[in-house]
């Protein structure tokens, strides 16, 4: 097998908007490569040391951008919700010009303060931003902000491009996709692999598919913003990514809740549960995260037991598509379904274990 690397430069906003790119093939394993066979950056920007060496497990593309472009475009930036907010922060942050919308406007004052411009509704965002990002809450809000009332849809046209980085199901995001390519306009969605705290630093990972000249063209953006990104070809195949992975997550999470309970039932100390996974080949940093505040009862949010309830449910339905057991996930979703009824919507997804501490006082 042929290694292909990968360059994620440090970016910055000075890129040109549809840019020419030089590219380099990468697919969705791509594990650490030995430094004998590291190659010199492209750009003569400082790089984040992502090359990777890439096995065919699924056909994949990256790009690295030459620093001989310069980026004078307008970004918009709706939806500033949990993680919409720091994204656009980091954008202000690093130098770009930043129009932003929230359907609450005082969720904006903080960004007006740092120096970005404000329009009253998506369609203005995307009429006076050559590139907008939409980060929604759900498929019902990602459809509405994109092409209800005063959508994007209405603001895009030729030489735009509009990027979708909310966690939706393939069909609307290639519902929206139809919609923003009849104008005329390119279309790229790029859901997230991340919380609160990596939006904040900059180290999200990006799964995106779509128009590839918008990919390279917005690749210094999504640098800016994270730590990784793949481009995994049509559109789709980046919601279906982010499903399969937050179904991942979802079900180590109710798992690790039900390890952590029949640890302290029988008479162990969940602090030093949290401490052996971490050390053993179970390690996961989701678990040293929040392992200690579960042991407690606090459960601060960085990602909403809700989001995580709906991202299972649409996981399932994608399966039941492609006619995919799934019934680990099936019964993960059930636990969500029961915190949820308990009031635990807004509180982190790590407060499922508060529906297992409830089935066994039921159950005493």
């Amino acid at each position: 097998m042929t290694p292909t690397f990968l360059v994620n430069p440090n970016a910055n906003c000075s890129y040109n908007f549809l840019s020419s790119t030089v590219m380099a093939s990468c697919s969705t394993f791509c594990p650490r490569i030995p430094n004998n066979f590291r190659v010199p950056p492209i750009s003569s920007f400082p790089s984040k040391p992502l090359l990777s060496l890439s096995f065919k497990a699924f056909s994949c593309q990256a790009s690295d951008a030459s620093s001989q472009d310069k980026f004078s475009g307008q970004v918009g930036f709706l939806g500033l919700g949990i993680m919409g907010s720091p994204m656009a922060q980091n954008l202000i942050k690093a130098g770009c010009d930043v129009t932003v919308w929230n359907r609450t406007k005082n969720k904006c004052d903080p960004l007006i303060s740092l120096g970005a411009k404000y329009r009253s509704s998506p369609e203005e965002v995307a009429a006076n931003c050559d590139v907008t990002f939409a980060m929604l809450a759900d498929p019902e809000s990602a459809i509405d902000v994109a092409c209800g009332k005063n959508g994007a849809l209405s603001g895009m046209g030729p030489g735009k491009g509009y990027v979708d980085i909310s966690t939706v199901d393939g069909a609307t995001s290639k519902m929206i996709n139809g919609h923003i390519k009849a104008t005329g306009a390119l279309f790229l969605e790029a859901p997230v692999s991340g919380s609160k705290k990596p939006a904040e630093d900059g180290q999200l990972i990006f799964l995106t598919a779509g128009d590839r000249s918008l990919y390279d063209s917005v690749a210094p953006l999504l640098d800016i913003l994270g730590k990784s990104r793949f481009y995994l070809g049509e559109v789709g195949n980046g919601a279906a990514m982010k499903l399969v992975v937050n179904m991942i997550m979802g079900s180590m999470m109710a798992s690790f809740s039900e390890g952590l309970l029949l640890s302290k039932k029988v008479g162990l100390d969940p602090n030093v549960l949290v401490e052996v996974v971490a050390q053993g080949a179970i390690s996961a940093p989701m678990y040293s995260v929040k392992g200690p505040s579960m042991v407690k009862s606090q459960y601060p949010t960085a990602f909403p037991l809700k989001h995580q309830q709906k991202d299972l449910r649409l996981a399932l339905g994608l399966a039941e598509s492609v006619s995919q057991s799934t019934p680990i996930a099936a019964a993960a979703n059930e636990l969500y379904k029961v915190a949820k009824s308990y009031g635990l919507s807004d509180e982190d997804f790590s407060a499922v274990i508060e529906a297992l501490k409830a089935k066994s006082h039921d159950s005493a």
